[in-house]
């Protein structure tokens, strides 16, 4: 009888610095016996993967890095064909977004005999029954340790999209900044940028609900006192903490209320041009705040005084001066995009997540939008 989670929502486990808690203590505590992990190939390579299944007291058998950014729906299928092969009962997934959302959707898919791509923006309900799944990120930024969302890329098909289930919530999630302090400054940066957009989309989403816009404040007020400090200075204690922080409360901010324009926006960028997804949601965050300020009664008013800013515009001169600070996209200029480039671009932000915007985005407003980028 294989090891299943019934859990939905993550036990989140802040660590102290360095001090991640034995993978096989809480291998233990769930009733699993043979666990893989799931990371990236740079955790293969610096032998970091070796050490946490070293840790393991023997219950982490093995290491899959077959895991690329924006990971691919055949990656996922061949990942799960490995957890049903070899016996697997729970997951560990290690590393930045990319490793959390494969290893969500690995853990359900291989209880079954399906594709991922049955379930790729199709609508189609993605089964609730999953192994169980311990989240340690590495990044701040993506939040995917506490939702319910995997974000994966169909480049047979030209397509990414997020699938969203409750099996995909994982069953512990640990975050020790200590974690986060190998990571590149652009990673830091774009990461960070994706927390910002995850806060300010699930506090203007049509969606919003009170506990999460709480959540929401909380979050975008710390990348902005923060994010930048993180960037400039990898080893700042403080300001890798409250990245962290961020994240995490961005993740359960946005999970219920779900994300909006940017996020739209982002999935033709990153899929067609090939712009990591943070610093893609982030090219466009100022645009909609710009757009949406008047939405709602006023909501993106009120959030941008409650973040210390005069005016909705003060808080978009923001975000485009802190992605400026940091070498982040505000255009798209160097792609020489054509005519029927940025027609595409129009077409596939068409996405889904584009109608929880509280402000009608229309293709006209989208194709300017696009043109003033380009």
């Amino acid at each position: 009888m294989p090891c299943l989670s019934d859990r939905h929502g993550a036990d989140i486990r802040l660590e102290e610095k360095g001090k991640v808690r034995e993978i096989g203590e809480i291998a233990e505590e769930l009733g699993c016996k043979k666990g893989l992990l799931i990371t990236g190939p740079f955790f293969i390579k610096s032998g970091q993967a070796d050490e946490m299944i070293k840790k393991s007291k023997g219950l982490l058998k093995a290491a899959y890095g077959d895991i690329s950014p924006n990971p691919d729906v055949e990656e996922v299928d061949r990942c799960a064909k490995v957890i049903r092969e070899e016996g697997i009962d729970f997951i560990v997934a290690l590393g930045g977004g990319s490793s959390m959302d494969a290893a969500k959707a690995a853990a359900t898919i291989a209880l079954t005999e399906d594709s991922i791509r049955k379930y790729h923006g199709t609508g189609e309900k993605v089964p609730q029954e999953h192994l169980p799944l311990i989240a340690i990120p590495t990044t701040a930024g993506t939040g995917s340790e506490v939702t319910c969302v995997s974000v994966l890329t169909d480049r047979k098909n030209k397509k990414k999209s997020p699938i969203v289930s409750d099996g995909f919530y994982p069953d512990v999630a640990i975050i020790d900044p200590e974690l986060t302090y190998t990571m590149p400054p652009q990673v830091t940066a774009g990461t960070g940028i994706d927390v910002l957009s995850h806060a300010i989309e699930g506090y203007w989403s049509k969606g919003h609900q009170p506990i999460c816009d709480a959540l929401a404040i909380h979050a975008a007020d710390l990348v902005f006192q923060y994010l930048y400090k993180a960037y400039k200075n990898p080893t700042d204690e403080e300001a890798r903490e409250k990245m962290c922080e961020a994240s995490v409360i961005a993740g359960l901010a946005f999970t219920l209320p779900k994300t909006t324009s940017s996020h739209a926006c982002s999935f033709p960028l990153t899929n067609l041009h090939h712009i990591p997804h943070g610093e893609a949601c982030g090219l466009t965050l100022d645009y909609f705040a710009r757009i949406n300020k008047d939405a709602d009664g006023g909501r993106v008013l009120e959030l941008a005084k409650k973040l210390g800013f005069e005016d909705v515009d003060a808080m978009a001169d923001a975000i485009h001066d802190l992605k400026a600070s940091m070498g982040l996209r505000n255009d798209l200029k160097d792609l020489h995009l054509d005519e029927e480039q940025i027609a595409e671009l129009v077409k596939i932000s068409r996405h889904p997540n584009l109608y929880n915007n509280p402000v009608e985005i229309t293709d006209e407003m989208l194709l300017e939008m696009y043109e003033k980028l380009c």
